[in-house]
């Protein structure tokens, strides 16, 4: 089932994220609506935060970069087969010299800035089955990575922004967050005026 994604400015972006056990209710169907809200306004990641839900849990889907032609073969080949489900993700290093890549995001339609992250990770998680991994990305699947993780943990990519890049968007900011701007796809907005 598609659900909206929350836009900038709704307080669930910013909570603490609680760790999901076994016991959580439905979780399948969570992941599963995750997955189809995330195709519906063509993501390549989405956090529980951003669908209302205050959980450690984000899913990844790095497809679309398979035809990128900044990427190598082998990092278009990895790519092209690369989906998972975070569950209780913990990013225990980041490593490399910091590098800038556009960014966007669901929950802040209409903006996109230079975020600049380290290149390299290692990331404790579970699985759906909750099956323990610890990994290492590298690369464009490292900042997806790192941006959904920042989301569980309640931070924005804008919020990495230098300080004259966040003056310049904050009425962009406060547009949406009152729904002042143009999607595609459902959104629930914190500050919309409501129709009579």
């Amino acid at each position: 089932m598609i659900v909206p994604i929350v836009a900038y400015g709704d307080p669930v972006l910013r909570k603490q994220t609680e760790e999901i056990t076994k016991e959580y209710p439905k979780l399948d169907v969570l992941i599963e609506n995750m997955f189809e809200t995330m195709y519906e306004a063509r993501g390549i990641g989405l956090a529980a935060p951003q669908i209302g839900v205050a959980v450690r849990l984000f899913i990844v889907d790095a497809t679309p970069f398979e035809d990128d032609d900044e990427l190598s073969e082998e990092e278009q080949k990895f790519v092209s087969t690369f989906k998972k489900v975070f569950i209780n993700p913990k990013i225990i290093e980041e490593s490399g010299t910091e590098w800038a890549f556009n960014e966007g995001c669901l929950s802040i339609p209409e903006v996109r800035e230079d975020v600049f992250r380290q290149p390299n990770i290692v990331v404790e998680y579970e699985d759906e089955n909750f099956k323990k991994h610890t990994e290492n990305f590298s690369g464009i699947v490292a900042r997806i990575i790192q941006h959904e993780y920042d989301h569980i943990e309640g931070i924005l990519f804008t919020d990495k922004l230098s300080p004259l890049k966040k003056r310049l968007i904050k009425s962009k900011l406060a547009n949406i967050s009152k729904g002042k701007v143009g999607v595609d796809y459902r959104m629930k907005f914190p500050n919309a005026k409501k129709k009579r």
